[in-house]
C-alpha cells in the first residue's frame, strides 16, 4: 500500500514555506537563514526560488525573507519592490532606500 500524503515528509519547498510562515509580524529573515532553519543550508537563492513558486492564495509572508544585509532583492522601482516595502511598512518595518536594519528587525528563533 502506497503511503499517504500526510505519511510524507515536506518537500523542500513545503520546509522553506512553513519556516517562513514561522517569522512574526515586525520581523525579517535572510534567505540563508530561512534556508538553515529549514535544513537547506547553502541553499539561500533555492529559499528565493521557493517564494517564487508559491501556490495562488497562499498565506505565507514571502515579503518577511531578504537579502543578508537586509536589502530587497528585487529590483528598486520594480511593483514586486514597491510592493514588499509597503507590506513591511505595514508591520512596523522601517524600509529606508530598500534596506531593513537587520540588527534591529531580524527574528532571532
Amino acid at each position: 500500500m502506497a503511503p499517504s500524503a500526510s505519511d510524507q515528509e515536506p518537500s523542500r519547498e513545503q520546509r522553506i514555506w512553513q519556516v517562513v510562515c514561522l517569522i512574526p509580524a515586525g520581523r525579517v529573515a535572510a534567505y540563508g537563514q530561512v534556508a538553515e532553519l529549514a535544513g537547506l543550508p547553502g541553499l539561500a537563492r533555492f529559499v528565493g526560488r521557493a517564494l517564487g513558486r508559491l501556490p495562488d492564495g497562499h498565506q505565507v509572508p514571502w515579503y518577511r525573507v531578504l537579502k543578508s544585509d537586509g536589502r530587497i532583492a528585487m529590483p528598486a522601482g520594480s511593483e514586486g519592490h514597491e510592493n514588499q516595502s509597503r507590506l513591511l511598512r505595514e508591520e512596523g518595518v522601517e524600509v529606508t532606500d530598500g534596506r531593513v536594519a537587520m540588527s534591529r528587525y531580524r527574528w532571532r528563533p
